[in-house]
């Protein structure tokens, strides 16, 4: 079996946000690989975030980027208690969903948010779009997926996250969450350029 540092097992841990001897569990059951066990530490911590999305987040900051003077964003970011809200990490995560806000001017925080009558116009574009050979019983999800995909850069958490395209910003707030174990909602959102009006 491969030596493991001690080294190796904070570096999981800080990564990760788990304990030290999950840290430690998980470098053994990799054999050593770095990587692998990052992988399952971080598949574990979101799966224990997911269980804490139903948490109330009552404290939390505002927080606000100005862009060259041109763009502003300006967003309320929610957690469970004011211990996590006043940390440096939770202020960082906060100015980098207001950078995403100034950056990609997404019009949603979540899908829910979508009216109504904008859902059912982009319901009816994706069926027209259909060829009408999909299978009966996959029918009602490739329509979710279209209508999904008709809106992923106008709602914050659906869009790809700046800093790093391979995870949206749902899945960077699901890390912050499973780093902190506390729940973590963007609550609103506004972005304001100059010599632009609603």
């Amino acid at each position: 079996m491969a030596e493991i540092s001690i080294e190796s097992i904070k570096k999981l841990k800080e990564l990760s946000g788990v304990g030290l001897t999950d840290a430690k569990q998980a470098l053994v059951e990799a054999n050593g690989d770095f990587d692998e066990a990052l992988k399952a530490m971080r598949k574990k911590g979101l799966t224990k975030a997911e269980k804490r999305g139903d948490r109330e987040t009552r404290e939390g900051i505002v927080d606000a980027y100005v862009h060259d003077g041109r763009i502003a964003a300006i967003i309320e970011l929610n957690c469970e208690t004011s211990f996590v809200a006043k940390t440096d990490e939770f202020k960082d995560l906060a100015h980098k969903i207001a950078m995403q806000v100034a950056s990609m001017n997404p019009m949603y925080v979540t899908e829910a948010e979508i009216p109504e009558e904008q859902l059912a116009e982009a319901r009816k574009e994706a069926e027209a779009s259909l060829s009408g050979k999909e299978p009966a019983d996959k029918k009602e999800a490739i329509l979710n997926a279209k209508v999904s995909k008709a809106f992923a850069d106008k709602v914050l958490m659906s869009q790809a996250y700046i800093f790093d395209d391979k995870m949206t910003v749902a899945d960077f707030i699901k890390e912050a969450i499973a780093k902190t174990g506390e729940n973590i909602s963007v609550r609103q959102f506004k972005r304001i350029e100059l010599g632009v009006t609603e």
